[in-house]
């Protein structure tokens, strides 16, 4: 990513907890706080969301938290969501279908909430139509999904014209993709912490030599040598490969 557009040399780092018992998932939060992590993002589905979030606020009233639904409600759901505006939420990730934006309209209207819409920004021409008619207030980038660093800017460019604030999903990548994701982070609309925790959350050991390890909630920008700052661990992948193929020109 070009240098003009950072913000400093460590990037904002949230995190994501998945589905668990509520004592389990309190013991990770005051983990993770520990840590320094800057935002606490708790998976929902129906049936565990707001027990959950009182639980949680109950030990953690003043942590940054938002909530990840992954499709799961529909507008039936509607007293639900809305009482998730009395737990000061910093956004309500993906709530209802990916490729329902008419609705996430009309839900954000209804809610104090901000919603942030991740799997319904598949391409940049959804972005737009989000944007224009309202459907949420915060978007996530991944530029896996969106193709590349190409589309993933477009998108940021965007966001940055509605003043509508961005951050970084992840999609559990190894360092190479870990490393690609840090770099993004570092364009101005990047605004919110975000899944850029630590790669030994997921792996005993990484396929790149450097250590993408946040410390204090803050992740360092990988700045060995050119391109995006991490060089492979050859040795560990050979030792790891069950097969190999060299392609020559």
């Amino acid at each position: 990513m070009a240098a003009a557009g950072r913000h400093s040399l460590r990037g904002r780092s949230g995190i994501s907890l998945g589905i668990n018992e509520i004592p389990l998932t309190l013991q990770q939060v005051a983990n993770y706080i520990q840590q320094g992590y800057r935002r606490i993002k708790l998976k929902v589905k129906a049936g565990h969301d707001l027990n959950l979030l009182d639980a949680v606020r109950a030990e953690f009233p003043n942590i940054h938290l938002s909530v990840d639904a992954n499709s799961c409600y529909t507008l039936a759901d509607l007293p639900v969501l809305r009482s998730m505006d009395d737990y000061g939420l910093d956004y309500i990730e993906q709530p209802l279908a990916w490729n329902d934006l008419h609705d996430h309209v009309r839900l954000q209207s209804m809610l104090r909430t901000p919603i942030c819409l991740d799997e319904s920004i598949p391409t940049l021409a959804e972005c737009r139509k989000a944007l224009q008619s309202g459907a949420g207030r915060l978007v996530t980038i991944k530029a896996g999904r969106l193709g590349g660093h190409t589309v993933a800017k477009q998108v940021h460019d965007l966001c940055l014209a509605y003043d509508v604030p961005v951050w970084c999903g992840g999609m559990t990548e190894t360092g190479i993709g870990r490393a690609h994701n840090i770099h993004l982070c570092t364009l101005e609309q990047f605004s919110r912490p975000g899944d850029t925790s630590s790669s030994s959350r997921y792996f005993e050991r990484d396929i790149v030599v450097e250590r993408l390890e946040t410390s204090d909630g803050l992740m360092p920008i990988p700045t060995n040598g050119a391109g995006i700052g991490v060089t492979m661990d050859w040795d560990f992948l050979d030792s790891i490969s069950s097969s190999a193929e060299t392609i020559r020109p």
